[in-house]
């Protein structure tokens, strides 16, 4: 239960709002300007702060962010690592995935990839509790999904 103090300090959310910005390119121009500027949010102070977050990311990584508007005009937002689909996409040296899953294999990726690709997933925060094995069995499914046949090795 939330404490009367909280409850008493809470600001009234105007809007949430996802969008997938490259790592340290958010600038004032679309997506970002739009998305931000109908609820005047402060421009510059996100992107300022969004660059320096995702300084540690290559540049053409896309970021998901989720951001929380308030109705007096302040902000508060939340960085997420890459999305399953684009590790995949970059490990198996992919553009897109198959046209048709389970019929045509795209590619293909060893368990290694699978477990690498966990191990950065496991950072992010509703991932954090989540045993490595279930999140290891999330990706294989996303993997064939996508076409991408996953195996223990090389032949």
């Amino acid at each position: 239960m939330s404490t009367l103090k909280e409850i008493l300090t809470r600001r009234p959310v105007a809007a949430t709002i996802r969008l997938t910005v490259p790592a340290g390119g958010a600038r004032p121009a679309p997506p970002v300007g739009p998305a931000l500027g109908q609820y005047r949010l402060n421009l510059m102070a996100f992107c300022k702060d969004f660059n320096a977050r995702t300084q540690k990311y290559r540049s053409d990584t896309p970021m998901a962010v989720v951001i929380t508007a308030f109705k007096d005009n302040t902000f508060e937002f939340t960085v997420r690592s890459p999305s399953v689909t684009w590790y995949l996409k970059k490990a198996a040296g992919l553009e897109k995935g198959s046209g048709r899953p389970g019929h045509v294999t795209a590619s293909s990726l060893t368990l290694k990839h699978v477990y690498e690709i966990a191990k950065v997933k496991q950072q992010d925060p509703y991932c954090q509790y989540m045993p490595l094995e279930s999140i290891c069995k999330s990706i294989i499914g996303t993997a064939n999904s996508m076409g991408i046949k996953v195996q223990k090795e090389f032949d």
